[in-house]
């Protein structure tokens, strides 16, 4: 890829994030408030529904580039079953916006939604092991394995989203790093729709951070937890780098970590762990007193530190490489135990 094309990319991506900045402040005079509880860290009404200009330039791009760029199109089933698949969750994620369903009716779109991208034929089988090679699950398994991980990563995401900026800067971070990964490797549709999803972003974030004057909703966060946990299965199917299925975890590990941490810790306390709460590390960490923006700084940096773990491990020779994954492991077990204690400490958990 030339300069040229590069910077016509961003220029690109600069009118669509425009378009998300028009459409963030529509859904701020629109006035569809958050309004608090016991379970949410705002002390006052908030606009949500942000997302959805998040969604309205992930959207046009999408249809643009399938049209007039025909070089980063997947093929046809893949394209229609991921394009619909996300237009379905974001469409009724903004329903729960605006009518608060229960958790089992979202669930149940989810569920539909990851089974259309997995059904339209995107799905990993075949997982290469640094030190091991190729290991082939069968497609059966592959099936299932991709759906869980569809579920899991837009669920962490749409969790995670309960502090301004933190879940949208990580998505940034990591539709950045994503895009870089993929142009190397010369996954063009996983880079321009990475960039898409960036461009939607920076669009949004300005009216989200340090201070927000509205929230993504849950139409932001479902849908950027699904956008990136399909982007991540397309990347494991780059050829070229033994890494692939890796990529979108490690890019996505502090959140990741901080959701499955805490659905293991209410399930071992015998919580119901559908129920809402306040018990994830980076609540749990405000109310100890540490400042929102520094917490969500933190979870940004984990983030860019997760692409650099992938930059480290593309550059690596082969005998390094398995342990390059696992550098991510102990800041965060590191951050969870400082967190936890202090809770203790506090008196926030029993």
């Amino acid at each position: 890829m030339t300069t040229d094309a590069f910077l016509h990319h961003l220029a690109f991506c600069a009118m669509l994030a425009a378009l998300s900045a028009v459409v963030v402040r529509s859904m701020i005079f629109l006035r569809v408030m958050d309004t608090p509880n016991a379970r949410k860290m705002h002390q006052k009404p908030i606009p949500k529904g942000g997302g959805v200009g998040i969604v309205v330039a992930f959207l046009l791009g999408v249809l643009l580039l399938y049209q007039f760029a025909a070089f980063a199109r997947l093929a046809d089933p893949y394209f229609r079953g991921v394009i619909l698949a996300a237009s379905a969750i974001a469409l009724v994620a903004f329903l729960d916006d605006l009518r608060d369903w229960p958790f089992f009716i979202k669930l149940a779109a989810q569920v539909a939604a990851a089974l259309a991208a997995v059904a339209s034929g995107l799905s990993v089988s075949v997982f290469v092991l640094p030190g091991l090679g190729p290991i082939d699950v069968g497609w059966l398994a592959g099936a299932g394995l991709t759906t869980g991980w569809i579920l899991f990563a837009t669920n962490a995401m749409n969790f995670i989203d309960g502090m301004d900026g933190l879940a949208g800067g990580v998505a940034l971070v990591a539709g950045c790093f994503l895009a870089g990964i993929a142009a190397g490797a010369g996954g063009w549709f996983v880079y321009f729709a990475s960039l898409l999803l960036v461009a939607g972003l920076a669009g949004f974030l300005p009216f989200n951070f340090p201070r927000a004057r509205i929230f993504m909703g849950d139409v932001g966060s479902q849908f950027c937890g699904f956008v990136l946990a399909v982007l991540g299965v397309a990347a494991a199917r780059f050829e070229t780098l033994p890494l692939s299925f890796l990529i979108v975890p490690l890019l996505l590990h502090a959140v990741l970590f901080d959701v499955a941490l805490t659905l293991a810790r209410r399930a071992l306390a015998g919580e119901r762990i559908t129920a809402a709460h306040r018990g994830h590390l980076y609540q749990l960490a405000q109310r100890g007193g540490l400042p929102a923006p520094a917490i969500t700084l933190l979870y940004v940096c984990s983030a860019v530190f997760g692409g650099v773990l992938c930059l480290a491990f593309l550059a690596a020779p082969a005998a390094w490489r398995a342990l390059i994954p696992l550098a991510a492991l102990p800041p965060q077990l590191a951050w969870a135990w400082f967190v936890l204690a202090r809770a203790r400490g506090l008196g926030l958990l029993k």
